[in-house]
């Protein structure tokens, strides 16, 4: 996991009788703006020696705080160091916890995989609609098995809103079953969070891997782990649930921003803060598996309760 404190971009051209290449790259550092400046003058120098080369490569890299951006390290605002675990602002104002080796992913009540019961149920239906509409002939077939189809599509996203919570911890027990892991169990606004503290993991090892497949994690979140080597959780409100309709200021502008634009960066986030103080990412439900706490995973643990206030009687945001 890499979250360096100090970026910089540089550009190198060449140009002959036949064309003109340019190339720019970024450079980061945790140590120095100077060792930024340095490493981006090499990755520039040697992606244009590659494309000339024949070597098929981006002329320019996208400057992207954290998704998507497939190579490079996560482009955030640090706030603080507690060891290895490094806290963020992400790209719409939020404090996140970046972590190395504490398991953690949030599960979405409204995109959580349905278990077989109910797709079993929901193709039955579908073959029923089909069924009726061929007696009549096969165009009115096809209309009652599209009508049917989205009919099931709205059952289906009702049911994850009615049921989202039980099929989530179905699953879970049925991972848990089957591996010696222990888990967490939080309350987000739109679903669960869960961290594993039966031991240290990284994110490219198997046991990960099917965690995240088991217990029916966001694939992009897990795509994301794997890139930046880590794993990533909100400790603060999303803005536009607190009442904040206005958007970070500037907008668009990954870290670090202009100079003449952290004045009102700054007032936005203080009114951000005074506000989201009073509001929790997450609340401690209970843990399931072994109740051991792994000693080694105990102060991020310790840390993300703290900063998402799981521990504190608050709204969720």
């Amino acid at each position: 996991m890499i979250v360096p404190d100090f970026w910089a971009e540089h550009r190198v051209q060449h140009r002959d009788k036949e064309k003109q290449v340019t190339v720019r790259r970024f450079g980061w550092s945790a140590v120095s703006q100077a060792d930024a400046d340095g490493m981006a003058q090499s990755r520039a120098t040697d992606a244009l020696q590659a494309i000339l080369a024949g070597a098929k490569a981006k002329r320019r890299e996208p400057k992207v705080a954290y998704g998507g951006a497939d190579g490079l390290p996560i482009r955030e605002e640090v706030l603080a160091r507690h060891g290895d675990d490094v806290i963020t602002r992400n790209a719409y104002g939020a404090r996140c916890l970046n972590t190395p080796r504490l398991l953690m992913a949030d599960i979405d009540f409204a995109t959580v995989p349905l278990g077989w019961p109910e797709i079993l149920a929901h193709l039955a239906s579908l073959v029923l609609a089909f069924a009726i509409g061929f007696g009549f002939g096969v165009w009115l077939a096809v209309i009652y098995a599209i009508g049917a189809a989205i009919a099931i599509s709205r059952v289906c996203a009702q049911w994850r809103i009615t049921h989202g919570e039980q099929i989530a911890l179905r699953r879970i027990d049925a991972y848990l079953k089957r591996s010696s892991g222990a888990l967490r169990i939080y309350r987000t606004p739109a679903g669960l969070r869960l961290i594993d503290i039966s031991a240290p993991r990284s994110a490219d090892e198997p046991y990960v891997k099917t965690f995240f497949r088991a217990v029916g994690c966001d694939p992009t979140y897990a795509r994301m782990c794997l890139l930046q080597r880590c794993f990533r959780a909100r400790l603060s409100a999303k803005p536009w649930r607190i009442g904040i309709d206005q958007h970070i200021r500037p907008r668009r502008a990954a870290w670090p921003v202009h100079p003449d634009k952290l004045e009102q960066r700054s007032q936005w986030i203080a009114a951000y803060e005074e506000r989201a103080r009073n509001f929790s990412a997450c609340r401690y439900l209970e843990t399931r598996g072994s109740k051991d706490l792994h000693l080694a995973l105990a102060s991020t643990v310790t840390l993300h309760d703290e900063a998402s206030g799981a521990l504190r009687d608050l709204d969720l945001a």
